[in-house]
């Protein structure tokens, strides 16, 4: 069985292979260049570090978005074209009959193939997972943003979970639709549904974040660049978005506050005063003609904020990778279990 599988699948595995082996080239070189810059330009940079840090994020800005974005699509690749053609190929064509006829059980089947081409998925995207977060260290060292939900599903060890839980989600749609294509969209619709849905509606209450009043004499605005994207954070609380709403003494403002290293998961919020009570018009810094940040540099407002600190991120890691891990194992049951009392 084991010598099967590794039949059906050595050309996507050999694929897999040599693009791992082209992307760990490409990552070393270009990895090798990021410290080189960080030491001369960040390390050293004396009493100027806040140019020198914003030159070197705007300088690998793109490059970084792609690397983690391809990082974070390799699971779902996996999951479409490797584990919703696993059961759906063999059902489609009709070969698992001649399989199961030779006294193999189907549980044994099953197994054999999650365990072959499982082990197969979780080594490529661990061995990328780890020499894309080793790539981009001096970039999280400066950006301090790696607990935001875009880079903590790039970063780390999260991925090894997304994979097995995108191979074992393909691998039960075909099980359940018994059709290639159509398997390989469920999985795709699917997997990215559940990526979405976790960051905004799990990741938030695996530990009850903590909250504090923030006063507004304390922050400035987050510095950005001209096309409007964020440079290298200052230490300590700053404001990334000021919303004004309303006119006169119905205006309102409301804040986002971010902090280096740190998840904020309140969003933003009211302006309030010393009682705890949303305060508008001048009086809370809410006018057309008022310049808020200035405003609020003079006065005893406050916002309260709910976050995740930064030293919460590899307990998340750990959290999120075995709540993937455990969903998987789920999957598989469940398929194991349809395939012996359901599937003729």
């Amino acid at each position: 069985m084991i010598w099967l599988t590794w039949r059906q699948y050595r050309v996507q595995t050999l694929v897999a292979l040599v693009a791992l082996a082209v992307i760990t080239a490409v990552l070393v070189v270009t990895g090798l260049q990021i410290r080189s810059a960080y030491d001369s330009g960040v390390a050293g940079c004396g009493d100027d570090c806040g140019a020198a840090k914003n030159a070197f994020v705007v300088q690998y800005r793109t490059l970084s978005f792609f690397v983690t974005g391809l990082l974070i699509a390799v699971p779902g690749i996996i999951g479409i074209f490797w584990g919703a053609p696993l059961i759906a190929r063999e059902l489609e064509t009709g070969t698992h009959r001649l399989i199961w006829n030779q006294s193999i059980s189907r549980t044994r089947w099953l197994a054999v193939r999650l365990a072959v081409v499982g082990l197969a998925a979780v080594a490529v995207t661990g061995l990328l997972s780890l020499l894309v977060t080793w790539w981009a260290a001096p970039i999280d060292r400066v950006n301090e943003d790696r607990f935001t939900p875009l880079l903590f599903d790039g970063r780390g060890i999260v991925p090894f979970g997304y994979a097995a839980f995108a191979l074992t989600l393909g691998t039960c749609a075909g099980l359940l639709i018994r059709r290639t294509v159509p398997a390989m969209a469920a999985t795709l619709v699917l997997f990215v549904a559940v990526q979405v849905l976790v960051p905004y509606t799990l990741r938030p209450h695996f530990l009850t974040p903590d909250r504090t009043d923030v006063a507004l004499s304390s922050v400035g605005m987050a510095s950005a660049g001209a096309d409007g994207e964020p440079l290298a954070p200052a230490a300590g609380w700053s404001a990334t978005q000021v919303l004004l709403s309303g006119d006169g003494d119905d205006a309102r403002v409301k804040v986002g506050l971010a902090k280096p290293g740190a998840w904020v998961v309140s969003g933003i919020g009211p302006v309030l005063d010393r009682s705890g009570e949303e305060v508008g018009g001048s009086e809370g810094c809410a006018g057309r003609e008022i310049d808020p940040m200035n405003c609020f540099a003079a006065s005893d407002l406050h916002v309260e904020v709910a976050y995740q600190p930064a030293d919460r991120y590899w307990t998340f890691q750990w959290i999120e990778t075995a709540f993937f891990l455990a969903m998987s194992g789920i999957l598989a049951g469940f398929s194991a279990l349809w395939l012996r009392r359901r599937l003729v």
